[in-house]
């Protein structure tokens, strides 16, 4: 339940749709099994097992869940099954078969393989904040976010998302936060970094479990770019920084992901309501200071 990564879009015109509507939209894209030979199929399903709905709303904060199975064919196996025909068709010919031969035998055999494959199902988690009109994707990958979009966008009839960082500016920032400067309020560093050089080689460098105010670390500054940088928020929360806006590696202090566990898990119910909106709370406020620093103007020369 307790998101580990996010990517975070913005909505530029409010969504306004009742929870209910919502609910309904989303039933009509529902997740259905792949069947014969299809490859993948994606759908909504219910976020949470307590829950029967597609639609799981906390106060300001609505989760859905968006479902992918896809079929796991090995390319081996195809291969395995497509070499004696593909032997077979060129002593029969004569010839060796063209590269577009060679591919209409491989989509024939995938597709005879298919109803045998072995499905692999993923299921991407995500919260709207209808306070602050943002979409909090549980994901490290862009792909797997623009694939749950794509769907809310046809289960809406619009979503105009955007990411939710400027990363020209994200990137300056990047440059100072490292550098200990202009810090998102109550934030400090933490204790890893990954920087890239911007020219054609694209020389990469990574510390962690390292102190990043050290000269070893600095000085790479002067020919590099902060791609990843690691923040601590103390009592709350610690997680690593991207300059594509993307976040990843949360963890939840001790004090938040514990502060629930007196209630137990006798009532799920109740216990899904308090942690639900624990995490959304604490990623909402952490977030408005993360986007606050980024938005604010500052001397970005280092």
């Amino acid at each position: 339940m307790w998101f580990k990564n996010l990517r975070v879009y913005q909505l530029n015109t409010p969504l306004t749709l009742s929870i209910d509507a919502m609910e309904q939209a989303l039933a009509e894209f529902r997740f259905s099994p792949c069947t014969g030979q299809q490859a993948s199929s994606s759908g909504f399903t219910a976020p949470f097992e307590s829950t029967q709905n597609f639609c799981y709303q906390n106060q300001q904060f609505i989760f859905f869940a968006l479902k992918r199975q896809e079929k796991i064919l090995p390319a081996a196996v195809v291969q395995d099954e497509m070499q004696p025909r593909l032997d077979a068709l060129e002593q029969e010919k004569g010839r060796s078969l063209s590269r577009k031969e060679k591919d209409s035998l491989k989509e024939d055999v995938t597709f005879e393989l298919l109803p045998r494959a072995f499905s692999r199902s993923q299921t991407i988690f995500a919260c709207f904040d209808e306070t602050n009109q943002r979409i909090l994707i549980n994901t490290s990958s862009s792909s797997k976010a623009e694939d749950m979009l794509a769907l809310l966008r046809k289960a809406f009839g619009s979503l105009p998302a955007l990411p939710w960082l400027d990363p020209y500016k994200l990137s300056a920032k990047l440059q100072l936060w490292l550098q200990n400067q202009a810090l998102p309020n109550g934030f400090t560093l933490g204790a890893e970094v990954e920087l890239k050089a911007p020219d054609e080689e694209g020389a990469k460098v990574r510390f962690s479990n390292h102190i990043l105010t050290t000269d070893d670390v600095q000085s790479h500054l002067e020919d590099k770019l902060v791609t990843r940088l690691e923040l601590e928020q103390d009592e709350r929360l610690s997680w690593k920084v991207c300059d594509d806006g993307s976040i990843k590696g949360i963890q939840y202090h001790d004090s938040i992901s514990g502060h629930n566990d007196e209630l137990g898990w006798e009532d799920e119910e109740a216990r899904l309501a308090a942690d639900t909106l624990l995490m959304c709370s604490t990623l909402a406020e952490s977030l408005d200071q993360l986007a606050d620093s980024v938005s604010a103007s500052a001397d970005l020369t280092p």
